[in-house]
């Protein structure tokens, strides 16, 4: 291991590894819903976007199933 590391070399690249973590995909969400996430992510200090899916991967992990009942 070296003992120092000249990270100013590594500014601008791109993680080779970046396409395999990360699918993008477009998806419309109503108005309030990115609101609330953007407020909320705000608060925390992380991307919303990031927020979401942490969201969302925490519901998928979980097995959450979302229980609608639509009204007639």
């Amino acid at each position: 291991m070296k003992p120092h590391y000249e990270l100013i070399k590594a500014q601008g690249l791109k993680n080779p590894y970046a396409n395999q973590l990360l699918q993008q995909i477009t998806l419309q969400l109503d108005k309030e819903t990115v609101a609330y996430f953007k407020s909320l992510a705000e608060e925390m200090g992380i991307p919303y976007q990031s927020l979401i899916n942490l969201y969302l991967r925490d519901c998928a992990q979980n097995r959450k199933k979302l229980r609608i009942k639509w009204s007639a």
